[in-house]
């Protein structure tokens, strides 16, 4: 029934999506959260932190179980999102690493193309709010990407003149919040735990704008709660039992409240298509750095356990790219399920063109697949993942249920093969019982590397036996 209310045709050339609708095109409200894992949220099995707004949310939509950030960490995984472009073709592959302050490069609007300068071309209003995190210099931020409002921070809330490096002092410049291409002002440590609740206004004010105008939007609501400094707004510390880290993470399920919330009160809801993820997985582990530059809010509590294995920094094992995902579109996608297919960030390009019937861009190689009518019915639309390092080696392997990670750290070149069906979090090495499947994976590394370095796409596979 949902295939009839939202019918998608793919042109035989592949570039261009027209999409009908018996409704409007949607709005698009993207939620991207800052280094939270997997399961950080109740309805994934937390052990420790409640997040009822966000699970009320899941339950009114479906929940995607295989969704992958395209990296461990931050800004490789954006340009991937961002473009559909898995991290090594970024930039006439050049790729992009982690940006600081002291960087002077980042997306290149002159070699990419962002899914919301497509969407601006088909009458849509785009906004983020939030961190942005590629490239701090006016060519390279959101205005230069086709977001027409920008409310937000260039790069990370733990970038700033506290984080004092192995030499005492990083030297970074105060943290600006910025407004467009235009910085408001410097932000000191006391403001930035405020700047979490001057988003959320932010966003509904955006909202109420588009609501009375009645033009379709995008809202990418990029929100700074759960990376480190664990800063939120006063009246808010001591929510959870857990910690500077578990308050943010109540604070975050807060404003996600406060969103829905609001839409519903604009007569927005039925016509808005709500994407959640996180940009890669949690920190771990013990990061001296941040503790001393933060005290308590750069805190990792190592004893806590994951169902992943790893974390944030890497993208060999689970725990770094693995990502809770929830998607909700009223009469369209389905109700309180539960969808195991693999799913990777660079398929919401593809997904938000889609929806908003917009062009697909031409002359690049584009590595994401159109996920919206897949998660309709139930029916993958990608049986591999790759997780690639920013420079085009290819660091894990997931075909179906196989995971195979290259483990090349130490001068080695270590294959571990794992059956993620039985084994989620990646105790048990069964490659030297399953020697064919290994050598399978290990070429499907290979080639995928070898396509990104000749420029073409990666592709698909159903020719194995096991």
């Amino acid at each position: 029934m949902w295939c009839a209310i939202y019918l998608v045709q793919l042109s035989a050339n592949a570039q261009t999506y027209q999409a009908t609708s018996i409704g409007a095109r949607p709005n698009i409200i993207h939620i991207i959260i800052d280094d939270i894992g997997y399961d950080d949220f109740s309805i994934y099995g937390s052990l420790y932190y409640q997040t009822p707004h966000i699970d009320a949310l899941a339950k009114e939509g479906t929940r995607l179980t295989n969704f992958y950030a395209p990296h461990g960490t931050c800004t490789p995984t954006r340009a991937a999102i961002m473009t559909g472009r898995y991290s090594p073709r970024i930039n006439d592959r050049i790729g992009l690493g982690v940006l600081f302050p002291s960087n002077t490069n980042g997306l290149d609007s002159s070699k990419e193309i962002t899914f919301t300068k497509q969407l601006q071309k088909v009458g849509y209003a785009t906004a983020l709010v939030g961190k942005w995190h590629l490239g701090h210099l006016p060519k390279f931020l959101p205005p230069a990407h086709g977001f027409d409002s920008y409310v937000g921070i260039p790069y990370p809330n733990d970038h700033g003149p506290e984080r004092l490096g192995n030499t005492g002092s990083r030297g970074y410049p105060p943290i600006p919040l910025m407004r467009n291409s235009e910085k408001v002002k410097d932000l000191s440590n006391n403001e930035l735990g405020e700047l979490p609740a001057q988003f959320i206004r932010e966003a509904c004010a955006f909202m109420k704008e588009k609501a009375a105008s009645k033009q379709p939007f995008y809202l990418q609501y990029s929100n700074i709660e759960t990376h480190t400094p664990y800063f939120i707004p006063k009246g808010f510390e001591g929510r959870s039992n857990y910690g500077a880290f578990g308050d943010a993470v109540a604070y975050i399920d807060y404003t996600v409240g406060v969103l829905t919330g609001y839409l519903k009160q604009l007569g927005l809801e039925k016509n808005t298509l709500i994407v959640i993820h996180s940009d890669n997985g949690p920190l771990v582990e013990k990061y001296q750095e941040l503790e001393d530059s933060y005290g308590k809010f750069g805190l990792v509590d190592t004893s806590l356990q994951h169902q992943l294995r790893d974390g944030k920094y890497q993208q060999r094992f689970e725990g770094g790219v693995r990502s809770a995902c929830f998607v909700k579109w009223p009469g369209v996608i389905g109700v309180g399920a539960v969808n195991q297919n693999i799913y990777s960030g660079v398929d919401l390009f593809t997904s938000f063109l889609q929806v908003a019937g917009a062009e697909m861009p031409t002359g690049r190689v584009i590595d994401g697949k159109p996920m919206l009518e897949s998660i309709i019915s139930n029916k993958p639309v990608r049986n591999t993942f790759y997780a690639f390092a920013p420079q085009k080696e290819v660091q894990g392997v997931r075909y179906n249920n196989w995971k195979l990670v290259l483990d090349k750290r130490a001068g080695k070149n270590t294959l571990l093969l794992f059956d993620l069906a039985t084994d989620a979090q990646e105790k048990n090495n069964i490659a030297s019982a399953n020697q064919g499947i290994v050598d399978a994976l290990y070429a499907l590394a290979l080639r995928a590397q070898k396509a990104v370095e000749e420029n073409k796409p990666l592709l698909e596979t159903n020719s194995f036996n096991f």
